[in-house]
């Protein structure tokens, strides 16, 4: 099978269930919001971090791919609430690691700009992002019913990217960066 079908050079694409769609309808739009976000985490997978954080971002990957088939879903054809595999444990799992983190962490006084360490900074580049693919959900289920624990799943990854970023920047021996309002 060859990697390139020539079945999208007009500005088609084809979704999970056949239906060919335009490839700036919101669905492609928001699963390849999706795809964005997990090739940034493949990226951070390559720093030097510990072998139980590069795992934990791995789960996170595979999940970003159950949700980005999910939302490349064709509703006429197989139902999305069927399609989502997403769960109240999904989310506590992310909650439970951003609550290991943040005991870790210093109070946070003020605002932190994005920066501090290489890896710190990438989790600010993942967090931006998973708040993009967030909005992009909100855009979409204005038109096609999401699952509301897809949407939960993406406001607390984005808190943990958050608190990763303030992880990695003192596991690093970095300085968070305060905002100042006097520059």
């Amino acid at each position: 099978m060859k990697l390139y079908t020539k079945t999208g050079d007009k500005g088609q694409t084809g979704l999970i269930g056949g239906t060919r769609v335009s490839k700036n309808d919101i669905r492609i739009e928001t699963y390849g919001t999706v795809d964005e976000l997990n090739s940034f985490i493949g990226m951070l997978t390559t720093y030097t971090i510990s072998d139980e954080d590069r795992s934990f971002l791995r789960i996170i990957q595979n999940q970003l791919f159950t949700i980005g088939s999910y939302l490349a879903t064709d509703t006429s054809k197989v139902s999305l609430s069927q399609a989502s595999i997403l769960n109240d444990d999904t989310i506590f799992s992310l909650e439970k690691e951003i609550d290991r983190l943040d005991e870790i962490l210093p109070p946070l006084s003020s605002f932190i700009l994005p920066g501090g360490s290489q890896s710190g900074a990438l989790c600010h580049v993942c967090r931006t992002i998973t708040r993009r693919t967030e909005r992009r959900l909100f855009d979409m289920n204005e038109i096609y019913n999401i699952d509301s624990q897809v949407i939960i799943y993406f406001n607390r990854l984005s808190d943990y990217f958050f608190a990763l970023s303030r992880y990695f920047t003192l596991q690093n021996g970095g300085e968070e960066i305060y905002w100042k309002t006097q520059y």
